[in-house]
């Protein structure tokens, strides 16, 4: 055989055994791209993103668009030629797997915790719009969850509103963990609730709950840090005045609860608040309005160019990071509160952008 097809024949073996081996190997990555962005004044699926009965509501236009992120799956393990592919791809960000699925995750368990955040987020951020509203919110403890197997099985159900612990009135869910601790492992705590059953009847029927009852329930030492638990989360529950929906479906996850928060602001508003812009954004928020940071800013900044979006409203903790590659044509607007929001909103549709909060590197 003469040396030269001999050399092309090695060479092209060579290359088919590394091609091979960078499809076989699997490296402990996975990937994050940009997702679909929603408009939340607008539709998906053929719903409304937000439904608002029993409340004069008001036209508006413009975007107020939240942003996703695409991510791979928990259970699935990119191979090297993907990885490859995906650290020379513009648009894609490659991340140690471990990075979106700690502690082992699997794809079941994040995508519960996902719905889980996700419910959360679209009740803070009623609860957030309507008291930037000045629109009362009562809101009240409850037993979020009970703990299989624990002391307050049988004794506490989700959805009991808990009135106080040993006597103490509670305001805040931390109030009732306080409580807790403060006692030795076989200990009773006295639990003051207003069983779930009596708390829905009377939320439907307008009028705040009023048979409480005293339950004592032993606790036991936490295996998971050095303290004493009875075995049950406590949440915050809301009674709203009216009626909001949120619909949009297979999303997941906390950080769409600014935009939606002011997609209900703007349609309980006679003041069109984009003024026909087209804004999109993304922050956590809580019931007093403060957004918090999310994860995978560069890839939701990509998404929301793509759909057209010309403002970015981005928390201000990922401010640093989203300014290190801002795409073209997309201004970044800096926010700490939804109140800072609206603020920036009146500016772009006033045309006073040159008084808009900015991101900065570093």
């Amino acid at each position: 055989m003469p040396r030269r097809t001999a050399t092309m024949l090695a060479s092209t073996l060579v290359l088919i055994v590394l091609l091979c081996v960078g499809v076989l190997m699997t490296p402990p990555y996975s990937e994050m791209t940009p997702g679909p962005t929603v408009n939340t004044l607008g539709d998906s699926g053929g719903e409304p993103v937000l439904r608002i009965s029993g409340r004069k509501t008001y036209p508006t236009s413009g975007h107020l668009n939240m942003t996703t992120v695409r991510v791979t799956g928990a259970d699935y393990r990119m191979n090297l030629a993907e990885v490859v592919y995906g650290w020379l791809a513009h648009d894609n960000v490659v991340v140690p797997h471990e990075t979106l699925y700690p502690d082992g995750k699997t794809e079941e368990q994040s995508n519960q915790e996902n719905a889980e955040e996700f419910s959360q987020s679209q009740e803070s951020a009623k609860v957030a719009a309507l008291r930037e509203l000045g629109i009362p919110v009562s809101s009240r403890v409850v037993v979020s969850s009970v703990r299989k197997d624990s002391p307050a099985e049988g004794a506490l159900h989700a959805g009991d509103v808990i009135k106080a612990v040993d006597g103490t009135p509670v305001k805040r869910p931390d109030d009732v963990s306080r409580a807790v601790v403060k006692h030795r492992p076989g200990d009773r705590v006295a639990f003051t609730i207003v069983p779930a059953k009596e708390a829905a009847a009377a939320e439907k029927a307008g009028r705040e709950p009023t048979a409480s009852q005293d339950v004592q329930v032993g606790t036991v030492r936490s295996e998971q840090a050095d303290r004493t638990i009875v075995g049950i989360t406590a949440g915050t529950d809301h009674t709203f005045p009216f009626s909001v929906d949120i619909k949009l479906a297979d999303v997941g996850g906390p950080s769409a609860g600014l935009m939606f928060a002011l997609g209900i602001v703007d349609k309980l508003s006679p003041t069109d608040l984009t003024g026909g812009a087209f804004v999109a954004g993304t922050g956590t928020i809580d019931d007093r309005g403060v957004v918090g940071p999310i994860g995978g800013i560069e890839m939701k900044l990509v998404g929301a160019r793509n759909a057209g979006a010309k403002y970015f409203l981005t928390p201000s903790a990922n401010c640093a990071a989203a300014a290190t590659g801002v795409p073209d044509g997309l201004t970044l607007v800096r926010v700490k509160t939804i109140g800072d929001a609206t603020k920036s909103l009146e500016k772009i549709r006033t045309g006073k952008t040159a008084g808009l909060p900015g991101c900065s590197e570093g």
